[in-house]
């Protein structure tokens, strides 16, 4: 199976961010990384995510997603059933905030099984510090 690291990072929250994503079978290593130069921690930890699933669903079926972030692994398998009931909005009628990413990883959620592993950040796990730095790096570039 194919397992994936995810990030994102944001120096100041809003402000410059930088998502990553590394991806292996075991044999093979892929990584990516980008950013924008005006948004926040949360949108670049879905952007991380979305990307990563929209390289996978081209060659695979299934896939691991190890994640530090409570907000992308809870508002996928907790909250989402209900956003999607509730006409995207919240228990409290609010909109859902980043409704445009979690649409679409919706979407590519229904072509790809997922298997959701929820990591401790700045723990020392090597593929979590390898994301983080990536994300880090690439929020840089963004910065004014």
């Amino acid at each position: 199976m194919l397992k994936i690291w995810t990030d994102g990072s944001c120096l100041g929250n809003p402000g410059a961010g930088g998502w990553a994503f590394v991806a292996t079978d075991g044999t093979h290593m892929a990584q990516r990384a980008g950013g924008a130069a005006d948004t926040t921690n949360n949108r670049m930890e879905l952007t991380a995510v979305l990307n990563a699933l929209n390289a996978a669903v081209r060659h695979h079926d299934a896939v691991e997603i190890h994640t530090d972030s409570q907000y992308v692994k809870n508002g996928m398998q907790t909250w989402m059933p209900n956003w999607k009931k509730n006409n995207w909005r919240t228990s409290d009628k609010k909109p859902v905030k980043n409704v445009d990413l979690w649409m679409a990883l919706d979407e590519i959620a229904q072509k790809i099984k997922i298997r959701w592993v929820w990591v401790r950040g700045h723990n020392g796990e090597e593929f979590n510090e390898m994301v983080d730095e990536l994300a880090r790096t690439a929020a840089e570039q963004f910065k004014k």
